[in-house]
């Protein structure tokens, strides 16, 4: 029963600067995701179409909802902006 929480006591394991960092770094990745897919709907035919269009409105609720926990939190997006990721090293700094 304890294996069930593996994940969440991982969690709570990170610091406020860490978590403060993951979310910024979720931000940025749904931010590169919605980019992605509304690239690839310019381009959809047929049946991708509705494919492409839930993604897009999946990614656009989910960037809301990571938006609207980093503001309660004081994250201001020029925060955002100053993060450099270093992609293979997937290294975050806080600038």
């Amino acid at each position: 029963m304890h294996e069930e929480f593996v994940k969440e006591n991982k969690i709570l394991e990170l610091t406020d600067k860490q978590k403060e960092t993951e979310l910024i770094k979720n931000i940025i990745m749904v931010k590169e995701e919605l980019k992605t897919a509304n690239k690839n709907f310019e381009f959809a035919e047929d049946e991708l179409i509705d494919y492409y269009t839930y993604q897009i409105k999946a990614n656009q609720s989910k960037l809301d909802y990571l938006i609207r926990i980093a503001k309660t939190r004081g994250i201001v997006v020029d925060m955002i902006k100053q993060i450099e990721i270093k992609l293979y090293g997937e290294e975050i700094e806080v600038g």
